[in-house]
C-alpha cells in the first residue's frame, strides 16, 4: 500500500497492492495502522455511505462544521469517478486550491480527506459507485456545500453539461460562503486534529 500526500494538505491518495491470480484479485484497501501513522491519529469509523451515479453527475463540493467535521476515506467500487479535494479552510496557506484524483475499479485507489476540506466528484461512467467511510455521522445542521461549478473555484470537471442535485445547484459560491462565515477556520481545524492525537 502506497500513500501519497496531495497538494492540498490533509488529503492522501492511497494505492493498494493488488495480488492477482487466475481466480481474480485480493487487496488491503484500508489499513487502520498505516493511515493512523500517516495522519497522526486513528480514523474513527462512524458511518459508511455508498452513492451510485450516472455518467456526468457531479456531487459536491461538500464539507462539515469543525469541530467535529467529517473525515472521509473514499473508494470507487464500480466504474470510475474524478474526485475533487478542495481546501476550504479560511487562513490555510492553500485556501481555495484543489486537486483531482481518478478513482476507479482498475487501480482501486482510495482517498483520505481530513476534517475541514471540501469533497466532491464527477462520475465518468454510468453506475459509478463510490463508497466512503466517515469519522462522524451525518449532521444536517452542520453540513454545507460550495457550488461545484463556481468559476472562481475553477474545478476542471471533464463534462460539458454536469448534472447536479437541486441542493448543489443552489449552493453558494466560494466568495459568498467566505463572506457569510460558512467556511471552516484553519486554526480551529488544526486544533481539532491535534486533539485527536491526544485522545
Amino acid at each position: 500500500m502506497r500513500l501519497r500526500e496531495l497538494s492540498v494538505p490533509g488529503a492522501l491518495e492511497i494505492t493498494p497492492e493488488q495480488l492477482r491470480d487466475p481466480r481474480g484479485a485480493f487487496m488491503e484497501w484500508y489499513r487502520f495502522d498505516l493511515l493512523a501513522e500517516a495522519v497522526g491519529h486513528p480514523l474513527r469509523l462512524a458511518q459508511g455511505n455508498l452513492s451510485v451515479s450516472g455518467r456526468g453527475v457531479v456531487r459536491g463540493i461538500h464539507f462539515a462544521d469543525v469541530p467535529p467535521g467529517q473525515a472521509k476515506y473514499v473508494s470507487c467500487v464500480r466504474g470510475a469517478v474524478l474526485d475533487a479535494v478542495v481546501d476550504l479552510r479560511v487562513g490555510s496557506p492553500t485556501f481555495g486550491t484543489w486537486e483531482l484524483v481518478r478513482l476507479d475499479e482498475v487501480e482501486r485507489k482510495c482517498l483520505y480527506v481530513c476534517e475541514g476540506l471540501g469533497h466532491g466528484f464527477c462520475a465518468l461512467t454510468d453506475g459509478a459507485a463510490l463508497s466512503y467511510i466517515c469519522s462522524e455521522t451525518y449532521n444536517p445542521g452542520g453540513e454545507h456545500g460550495v457550488h461545484p461549478l463556481d468559476p472562481d473555484l475553477g474545478i476542471a470537471w471533464p463534462v460539458d453539461e454536469p448534472r447536479l442535485s437541486a441542493k448543489d445547484a443552489v449552493a453558494p459560491s466560494l466568495a459568498r460562503a467566505l463572506a457569510t462565515g460558512l467556511l471552516p477556520d484553519y486554526t480551529a481545524c488544526q486544533e481539532y486534529t491535534a486533539s485527536l492525537r491526544l485522545s
